[in-house]
């Protein structure tokens, strides 16, 4: 019998009358129920952040971080459990799954370190006969509760992208994980229930998107921190009142391989870029421009690096490439490549579906405007084409709806700053893909890519306010 996990409120594990199943992507057999959250339970979790807001907001700076710490520490004593969790919740091969614990462990020391970095300044304000005798001081303090809405692919480090910087600061947070992975978010609360967390500063509850609705709209909450569709973010803006809102909605990223560049190293990372996790990345490689030079060396060698890859149960060590998060989204990839081919595009490797495994996919000869090359696949095809000259390649990057990150492999200083300063995209990458991501940068993107920035510092500015002090120094001579 599958065994069923309660929800989080607080530092109460609570049983509900609804459950969903969770399915195994690879076997598509369901091991593990989870408890739903109705009305009253969202309203509870909110309410009882919106009072811990009174007593986590003056906690001391050392505290925040010994939190942050904490949390970190537990992460990693549980890493192997937290790792075969993700595996087996959302398909993902357990080479990458420990990678992304790793990086959640980074994430939150991070966090731990910039709780203590929290700085104000002086500033000099008897710049006019008016403010003679004034200074004023400046601090950034917590806005309040935070609403966090994560996705099915980083079940764990996305989660602590919004998880971390909020504890760091002192906003209580509840967190509403994907419908499909959510018992990383429920595993992650039994180790945060082991810190100094105030009561309340934290809650997991998995909910439909119906019930969820005052995790929006609910004016005690301060922000919102989504990640996920663009249809599903812009929607939760327009609802979201005078809320702050944080918005990672996905990519179509493309990458630029010029004449100088080390070959073998851009194929080899231009097919991890497309192809790690199934491609179910939001800065995952989709359009690859190579110069015409360079073309045919490229592709036989992007091939290559491709067929490289070992399919298989996502819990055994030698595979690095697994099954798509469902059935439907493998159909969804199989229709967008007939299409394409349909239409004169050309399979040079995979193409094929099994179940909710889809191959990595190269196609050439696609026209810019089929699904497989404008729209955010999230899944495991790539397009590549060549160009002669690089201006038309930065706008044939740049023609989409998406600006999330972009790649440049090039030695050319004069190109790379040319990229840097043309490219509409919220990262450039040099001589890596736009896959890159360390978790201490500024990441978000432009267009229909998203809204503000995440990365630990930059998440503490979203997630604070600066107040200001003003003081008359001359009241002090009248006395």
């Amino acid at each position: 019998m599958a065994k069923t996990h309660d929800l989080l409120i607080g530092k109460e594990w609570r049983k509900s009358a609804r459950t969903i199943p969770i399915v195994n992507p690879f076997t598509d057999e369901a091991f593990a129920d989870v408890c739903l959250a109705d009305t009253a339970e969202i309203e509870e979790a909110i309410d009882l952040a919106d009072r811990a807001f009174a007593k986590s907001r003056n906690a001391p700076a050392f505290i925040r971080s010994r939190i942050c710490a904490g949390v970190a520490q537990g992460i990693r004593d549980r890493s192997e459990d937290f790792a075969r969790t993700i595996a087996m919740e959302s398909g993902k091969p357990l080479v990458y799954a420990r990678a992304e614990v790793i990086r959640s462990i980074s994430t939150f020391e991070i966090a731990s370190h910039e709780a203590l970095r929290l700085d104000g300044e002086m500033l000099t304000l008897d710049i006019a006969e008016s403010a003679r005798g004034k200074s004023g001081l400046t601090r950034r303090l917590p806005i309040g509760p935070v609403s966090g809405i994560s996705p099915f692919n980083f079940p764990l480090n996305l989660v602590s992208h919004k998880v971390a910087p909020a504890l760091a600061c002192g906003n209580p947070i509840v967190i509403k994980p994907a419908s499909s992975t959510p018992l990383t978010a429920l595993l992650l609360g039994e180790v945060i229930l082991n810190t100094e967390a105030v009561e309340g500063s934290f809650s997991v509850l998995p909910c439909s998107g119906k019930d969820a609705t005052p995790l929006v709209e609910d004016p005690r909450f301060k922000m919102i921190s989504f990640t996920g569709s663009p249809g599903v973010g812009w929607d939760i803006k327009r609802r979201a009142g005078r809320k702050k809102v944080v918005l990672e909605l996905g990519g179509n990223a493309g990458v630029i391989v010029e004449p100088d560049a080390d070959i073998d190293l851009a194929a080899k990372r231009i097919a991890f870029g497309a192809f790690v996790y199934s491609g179910q990345v939001c800065i995952s490689v989709q359009r690859a421009y190579v110069h015409a030079s360079r073309y045919d060396d490229f592709l036989n060698q992007l091939i290559k690096e491709t067929e490289a890859f070992k399919s298989g149960d996502p819990l055994d060590e030698a595979v690095t490439f697994g099954p798509m998060i469902d059935s439907d989204n493998a159909e969804r990839i199989e229709t967008w490549v007939n299409e394409a081919v349909t239409a004169g595009a050309k399979v040079v490797s995979g193409g094929k579906r099994n179940g909710t495994y889809y191959a990595p996919t190269i196609l050439t000869n696609v026209d810019p405007k089929l699904s497989v090359s404008c729209n955010e696949a999230f899944g495991p095809i790539m397009v590549v084409d060549s160009y002669t000259d690089f201006q038309d390649a930065i706008e044939r990057v740049n023609d989409s709806e998406f600006g999330l990150q972009a790649g440049v492999f090039t030695n050319q200083m004069d190109k790379t700053l040319k990229a840097y300063n043309q490219l509409e995209v919220g990262g450039v990458v040099i001589n890596d893909v736009p896959t890159f991501r360390i978790d201490n940068m500024p990441y978000g993107g432009v267009k229909d890519s998203g809204f503000g920035r995440e990365g630990i510092k930059y998440s503490l500015q979203e997630m604070t306010e600066i107040k200001l002090l003003v003081y008359n120094h001359l009241m002090e001579d009248q006395g």
